[in-house]
């Protein structure tokens, strides 16, 4: 089974080195940073499903590194902090934090929150992979109808009539419809014979 993969970001080694036994049970901690300049450079090389951040931290804080990261990574991001201040929530909401926990961390509050935070990153790629799709048959069936108002015109045939002889030819030459429109759209002749 896969574990999924943390890079735990914080600049108190203490802080990262507790996370880490919490989080090793179940889960594969695979890098560990001190900064938000490590973080990003971490986001990148290890392509981590989940991040978990100090906001506070040199060099760039863990609401900026989230910001960059976003813009190539699709991980959850988990922040840690020892201020709740309503501001400082509102800028992580907008940088695209996934969750947010106030220090001191246990393991009672941790672990639920990384499951929270990883359930959210795996519902956000089942979207985007939905939307993918969607695309991609929109794109398909764009072409199919192209494809049918060519036999259509050069044929005089009716639409079920062009859509069935599509649907026929496909299954007669064991290829996808697309894969059949395509051909269609680019072949100069088109040989339709009475089925």
């Amino acid at each position: 089974m896969n574990r999924p993969t943390i890079v735990v970001v914080d600049d108190e080694p203490i802080i990262r080195m507790d996370i880490r036994e919490i989080l090793e049970h179940e889960y594969r901690v695979v890098a560990e940073g001190k900064n938000g300049e490590e973080a990003v450079a971490l986001a990148h090389k290890h392509k981590p499903d989940l991040m978990i951040m100090d906001v506070k931290m040199p060099v760039l804080n863990g609401i900026k590194a989230t910001t960059i990261i976003r813009k190539f990574s699709d991980c959850s991001v988990l922040l840690l902090t020892a201020y709740s201040h309503k501001e400082l929530v509102q800028e992580a909401r907008q940088a695209g934090v996934t969750a947010y926990l106030v220090k001191p961390v246990t393991e009672e509050d941790l672990i639920p929150a990384v499951e929270i935070a990883l359930n959210q990153r795996d519902q956000l790629t089942s979207l985007k992979r939905d939307i993918e799709n969607m695309k991609r048959k929109i794109e398909e069936r764009k072409v199919i109808e192209r494809a049918k108002g060519k036999l259509m015109d050069q044929f005089s045939l009716s639409e079920p009539e062009a859509y069935r002889w599509i649907r026929q030819e496909s299954m007669n030459r064991r290829i996808s419809m697309i894969q059949l429109a395509e051909e269609l759209l680019f072949r100069k002749e088109i040989d339709v014979r009475a089925d």
